[in-house]
């Protein structure tokens, strides 16, 4: 098992560029404002050859509290009860606070080893951090997780008073199943926290009522029925004209960087909000994008049947151009239609990877030119040969012949439709790419 090493502190002291320098990423938002981070966000950082898992966390108040912060506070307490050592980072700048004093008693009846660490403290002195001395924590560490000053030799003296992993590291099976990445995407305050917690079988994000309260783009891993899966909760995307901050901006990036690093994206509905042209905005981009998609309409159980015909026509009609993807019912609060929609996402994932034959998909595109071939151009007809895939995720076919360039975007659907039905390739997008064949003659006939 790899040592768990937890970042814990008041907020707007430096956890989050921290532990991008730790994991050497970018994966956690910094901006100069407290209260960014909220839910727990893991990563990997190593020393020489020796790898570890680092824990940023939120603002911690131990003291009695409520709401949001409330939320903050048992995630830091998670992380605190998982790790093997805390790290306890204070600011420098602003000097020793009562704040600091109460998660300092809060760490001293935790039951875990601590390092004191002052950030911020790049050309300051011995003299300038002694007052921390009265926190009774040891020696503390001066670093600046800016420039980088004083974390490698903080994470050196850490690691070397932890007990080494004696177990050898298991080898990769090769014919094990790859890991499905799930990015979960939408509006805020649909439900996808909620929806994340209940796939993971535990409270590891904060789902509150309240629009925004996720802001990274939190990764974990779990597994189903022998199925490594790895899912990204994202913040919700609003419209351009309702994004002011810039906080909210970096999480908006965050969030679509996420939809094109995926396998699958699940798109999460509110069904008591109903459909907005907004979600058929956020399904458009992940189809740009070239993601497989599941649409999870959430909070059905809290809908009337006559509300739930309008959300179903809504989705006819606001949806019509994802007529290739699976729409699931679910309830992320009671867990009802989980196991469809996950196995909704293998089909899926499944579909975008698919490898397709050659000589299948020529005898598909010629049955398919038989029953219609395509309209007459002037005195041109598009003759179509043979078909080929071009690629996967998603799955590209790539059709070849004379005079292609005639063939109208209507045409290419009905290909399209054909080519999804008898290789069943629902849940991803299928791109149809046309290129005429060559004219060997043609150069001599213009010369003369």
């Amino acid at each position: 098992m790899l040592p768990v090493v937890a970042l814990v502190g008041r907020p707007n002291v430096g956890k989050s560029t921290l532990f991008n320098r730790l994991t050497r990423s970018r994966d956690a938002i910094v901006a100069d404002m407290p209260g960014i981070t909220r839910d727990r966000q893991y990563g990997q950082g190593r020393v020489g050859p020796r790898p570890y898992i680092v824990v940023d966390t939120g603002g911690f108040e131990p003291v009695k509290s409520e709401g949001i912060v409330r939320e903050m506070a048992d995630q830091a307490e998670a992380a605190i009860a998982e790790a093997d050592v805390v790290l306890f980072v204070c600011d420098a700048r602003s000097g020793l606070t009562p704040h600091d004093e109460r998660i300092a008693r809060r760490l001293r009846v935790a039951g875990r080893p601590f390092y004191l660490v002052i950030n911020k403290a790049e050309g300051l002195t011995a003299d300038h951090v002694a007052e921390f001395h009265e926190l009774g924590m040891g020696e503390p560490v001066r670093i600046s997780a800016t420039h980088g000053n004083g974390v490698a030799a903080l994470m050196e003296k850490v690691l070397s008073d932890l007990p080494a992993d004696e177990e050898e590291p298991e080898e990769a099976d090769p014919n094990a199943p790859k890991r499905i990445k799930v990015c979960l995407a939408g509006r805020p305050n649909v439900g996808k926290s909620t929806l994340a917690n209940a796939l993971l079988g535990e409270e590891r994000m904060i789902a509150f009522d309240m629009p925004g309260t996720t802001r990274d783009a939190i990764k974990a891993d779990f597994e189903l029925d022998g199925q490594p899966f790895r899912l990204i909760d994202t913040a919700g995307l609003r419209r351009k004209g309702k994004v002011f901050e810039a906080v909210e901006k970096f999480s908006v990036i965050k969030t679509l960087q996420a939809i094109e690093e995926c396998n699958v994206c699940i798109l999460v509905l509110d069904a008591t909000e109903g459909i907005s042209t907004h979600d058929a905005h956020i399904a458009g981009y992940a189809m740009e994008s070239g993601r497989a998609l599941v649409v999870a309409i959430n909070k059905w159980d809290g809908v009337d049947g006559y509300k739930r015909s309008l959300v179903d026509t809504d989705i006819e009609r606001k949806f019509h151009f994802l007529r290739w993807a699976r729409f699931i019912h679910i309830s992320a609060l009671k867990r009802n239609g989980l196991n469809h929609l996950m196995a909704a996402v293998r089909d899926a994932h499944k579909a975008s990877f698919a490898k397709l034959s050659t000589p299948r998909l020529t005898r598909t595109l010629l049955a398919a030119v038989e029953q219609q071939q395509p309209a007459r151009v002037g005195r041109i007809r598009p003759k179509m040969r043979y078909a080929h895939q071009g690629g996967m995720n998603p799955p590209v076919i790539v059709i070849h012949g004379n005079s292609l360039q005639a063939v109208s975007d209507s045409y290419k659907r009905y290909l399209e439709g054909v080519f999804r039905q008898t290789f069943d390739l629902a849940g991803t997008p299928l791109r149809v790419e046309l290129k005429t064949n060559k004219n060997p003659y043609a150069e001599a006939e213009g010369k003369k």
